[in-house]
């Protein structure tokens, strides 16, 4: 048996988050890293650009620089918070809001035809998933 796991999955990875950045490009002309950072705002709490760089695993200098970019586009409000440094709490605008719900629902509901369609049923990949990263995080510790 050839063990491959590691670069399987990053194959994997790596084609799911081009597939899924073709879509939004093509869609909606968002980029998937910028969708990642809204729903990381909106839907897992990341809400200083600390936390979102954090979730991201990019340095806080390009959280700036995309906070900016989300900002212009009407997607994300920054609001400067007291103290030193160059800290901002960040919160989703109704557009930004808007954007998370509808293509977070519309890309899990893609992915999980992807899965399906390859005879894997939805619910055992998801528990299995949810299992890895769970075993990664304790890991850490």
């Amino acid at each position: 048996m050839t063990r491959d796991l590691s670069r399987t999955l990053h194959a994997l990875t790596s084609r799911l988050d081009r597939a899924a950045d073709a879509i939004l490009r093509t869609e909606d002309g968002l980029s998937y890293a910028r969708f990642l950072a809204l729903y990381m705002i909106g839907r897992e709490g990341a809400n200083t650009q600390r936390a979102l760089a954090a979730r991201l695993g990019v340095s806080e200098p390009s959280v700036s620089r995309m906070a900016r970019v989300l900002a212009q586009a009407g997607w994300l409000e920054t609001i400067a918070l007291p103290g030193d440094g160059n800290r901002h709490k960040l919160r989703l605008t109704p557009g930004g809001t808007e954007v998370v719900e509808r293509w977070g629902g519309d890309l899990e509901q893609r992915l999980a035809a992807l899965v399906e369609s390859a005879g894997i049923p939805y619910q055992t990949y998801l528990e299995h998933t949810k299992r890895l990263l769970t075993a990664l995080e304790e890991g850490r510790r």
